[in-house]
């Protein structure tokens, strides 16, 4: 019988579980409404918010653009970019610093998934005097009264990828110990996610295919994490849907407004998946870029077939869904995996991290990190350290 033949249950013991769903922000989607936020900001008493973007966005032209709006509506602003590609602790501390100085009451973050990031962490800790991780993921939630309230944040992606707008968790480089940290606070919600995809024409088509297959990766990922979540599930189907219909166009034709707007919204989605948690690729994606600072998508783009490899064999009727979404007429998991690697190709990504400036002296410390990795938990296959050192040397001298 053929996968596509079977059929599945239901799932007994999760299906009368007690559980505790979250959704996202309010959402603003559509070309032009970008031009919005000024209104947004004068409606909701904020008339000094600081805008944080990354290093590599500060000179495009839409940080002036934004300038100009906001003053359009009388709003002062001011601008922080010392965002690193990996943001780091050091600069989360500028970052606040700049906020208390100038007296700045709400965070616009601009920008890729770096900005998303820095403009979440500032916010954690601008209105309190809490160190950085003690806001980690694994750790009790800090305590947030009326005194020391969070900054309102609004978040603009400018690319489709990380999906970090909707959601409360950023990834910040501990540099005492050279690893990344998860940090987030359940109060911490944007009080709007902007999505314009406007703000995506002309960017680059290597950094379109990067962050185009960090969504795709967040939503398979995603999607894979055990439990029960139809709100994050069905995202990521969602998701995978809009990839298969316009990933490879918008790389292909920069500026195909159609589809920068499927990805961008393909992007979201795919950061509503992950609420449920993450996976290997990721795992081991963010200790290579907290010691060798290599773009975070690229980095999972190159390592997702040797852990699709890993993961997909026993999760059938998970992978005859994502084929489903995709358009797949074969269900099975070679295939799946066969596909993927022919979009990886199809958009230019390298085969190996060693084409990044990943050595092989690096496995045995990238293994041991990445099974600290908040991701490397929720991972739906457990792994062995052997196994965690196998999948990052395959990743180095060649995935596919």
């Amino acid at each position: 019988m053929c996968i596509r033949d079977r059929l599945f249950n239901l799932n007994k013991e999760e299906i009368l579980a007690p559980q505790d769903w979250g959704f996202p922000v309010p959402i603003a989607y559509g070309p032009g409404r970008f031009s919005e936020i000024g209104t947004y900001c004068s409606e909701n008493e904020i008339t000094n918010p600081l805008i944080v973007t990354d290093s590599g966005s500060v000179d495009l032209p839409f940080i002036d653009n934004l300038v100009e709006i906001l003053k359009k509506s009388k709003i002062n602003s001011g601008i922080y970019s010392k965002i690193s590609p990996n943001p780091r602790d050091d600069e989360i501390a500028s970052g606040k610093k700049l906020f208390n100085d100038n007296n700045h009451d709400a965070i616009i973050a601009i920008g890729g998934g770096s900005a998303m990031d820095g403009g979440k962490s500032i916010c954690l800790t601008a209105n309190n005097d809490i160190e950085l991780f003690d806001f980690e993921w694994e750790k009790t939630p800090q305590v947030i009264g009326p005194d020391n309230k969070f900054p309102k944040l609004i978040t603009i992606p400018t690319t489709a990828g990380t999906g970090a707008e909707t959601e409360s968790t950023a990834m910040v480089t501990d540099t005492k110990q050279g690893i990344k940290l998860c940090i987030m606070h359940p109060e911490l919600k944007p009080s709007l996610a902007l999505l314009d995809p406007e703000l995506t024409l002309g960017l680059p088509s290597n950094l379109t295919a990067w962050t185009g297959a960090d969504a795709m990766i967040h939503s398979i990922e995603g999607y894979c994490v055990p439990g029960f979540h139809p709100l994050c599930d069905g995202a990521a189907l969602e998701s995978l849907n809009l990839i298969s219909k316009s990933l490879i166009t918008a790389v292909e034709e920069p500026n195909n407004l159609e589809a920068r707007g499927a990805m961008l919204v393909a992007s979201c989605l795919g950061g509503v998946s992950f609420i449920k948690g993450l996976g290997l690729v990721h795992a081991i994606a963010h200790m290579v870029g907290a010691e060798f600072n290599t773009h975070h998508g690229l980095t999972n783009a190159i390592i997702l077939p040797a852990v699709l490899r890993y993961n997909l064999p026993d999760m059938e009727e998970k992978v005859m869904r994502m084929a489903q979404a995709m358009q797949y007429k074969d269900h099975s998991a070679n295939h799946f995996i066969e596909s993927m690697e022919k979009i990886l190709d199809r958009i230019k990504i390298p085969k190996g991290l060693n084409e990044i400036g990943v050595p092989e002296d690096c496995i045995e410390r990238i293994s041991e990190k990445s099974m600290i990795d908040t991701a490397f938990g929720t991972n739906p296959r457990s792994a062995t350290l052997d196994d965690v050192r196998e999948l990052v040397k395959v990743s180095i001298f060649g995935a596919r």
